[in-house]
């Protein structure tokens, strides 16, 4: 994932803020050797979240989402989702964007949707998630 350009700049932010554990304490909860910079409970979410087939996979102690080897969603803080999608459809809970992501295409929404049902937020969500992954591919062509 690292060669793809569309990656640069989401691996750079995440890089710059990854850390290595430093104690046991840290190792409790760390995700492929860096200290993890989600929620856990929002890293179980993405993985709810994302299709049959396609993994979570850890960068820098954030949990992705990727397709062909560009990065389409992952999961930051306790509520952020962040997709890549030149625009989000209407009727989603959004959260405020993250320079310099959101400079690049990268759009920050509520992982929990929290003013509709939990279940329609969940669908709503999940196609949010799939249209990441469909534009993901078209960057690749």
């Amino acid at each position: 994932m690292a060669d793809h350009p569309a990656n640069r700049v989401l691996l750079g932010y995440l890089r710059a803020q990854a850390r290595r554990p430093t104690s046991p304490v840290d190792s409790t909860y760390a995700i492929d050797e860096w200290q993890l910079h989600t929620h856990p409970d929002l890293l179980e979410r993405l993985g709810e979240l994302a299709p049959d087939g396609i993994p979570v996979i850890p960068l820098f102690g954030v949990p992705a989402l990727a397709t062909n080897g560009i990065v389409a969603a992952v999961a930051l803080g306790t509520s952020w989702l962040m997709v890549r999608l030149p625009q989000l459809p209407d009727g989603l809970e959004t959260q405020d964007p993250i320079p310099p992501l959101s400079d690049h295409g990268w759009q920050s929404v509520s992982a929990w949707q929290s003013e509709i049902p939990a279940a329609e937020g969940k669908e709503r969500l999940t196609r949010l998630i799939n249209d990441a992954l469909h534009h993901a591919r078209s960057l690749d062509q």
